[in-house]
């Protein structure tokens, strides 16, 4: 099956998350909690292919307006590949980086419409978190994984925008 992430494609299987296909792939899509649905940055958008994918689960419903779910939003913690074809996504991330590029005026609007769909669902997002149980270490595991592989992917970033140069097999900047 083929997947597109912010404009790349990827290959997937039936029953891979999303998220794990973007790690994989070392493709942006957040993760700060480590995929258990408790930080929101993994949310994308489904530009193709939402019905090939799972239908919501009770933690997106809990998580995700009403407006967000009609533009076609989905954790990608929670959205895993069900049906062959194609499915094409943008992460939260890559649509600030679009505004950013193109339209920075209106990086304020979508700011404030994020955070405005966000609030309205803190009733939901409260109750459904104080029902879970977690398993505290794993959970730790998960948001400390999760960090390190923001920072790679900072490193990453940073050093594909200067002149890196290999020493003794370590890149320095």
């Amino acid at each position: 099956m083929q997947i597109t992430i912010n404009n790349n494609q990827y290959e997937a299987n039936q029953g891979d998350r999303l998220l794990e296909v973007a790690r994989l792939n070392h493709e942006h899509i957040g993760y700060f909690c480590g995929g258990n649905t408790i930080c929101q940055t993994c949310y994308v958008k489904v530009l193709e292919g939402a019905e090939l994918l799972s239908p919501l689960s009770e933690e997106e419903k809990a998580i995700l307006s009403e407006n967000l779910l009609k533009a076609g939003a989905r954790m990608a913690c929670q959205a895993t590949v069900e049906k062959p074809g194609t499915i094409r996504v943008v992460s939260a991330v890559e649509e600030v980086r679009h505004l950013l590029e193109t339209s920075p005026l209106e990086l304020g609007g979508y700011a404030a419409t994020m955070g405005w769909e966000a609030l309205v669902k803190v009733p939901d997002t409260l109750r459904l978190q104080a029902g879970r149980e977690f398993d505290l270490w794993q959970l730790l595991t998960d948001v400390i994984g999760g960090i390190g592989d923001a920072w790679q992917l900072v490193f990453s970033a940073f050093c594909g925008s200067c002149s890196c140069k290999e020493k003794s097999e370590t890149t320095v900047c």
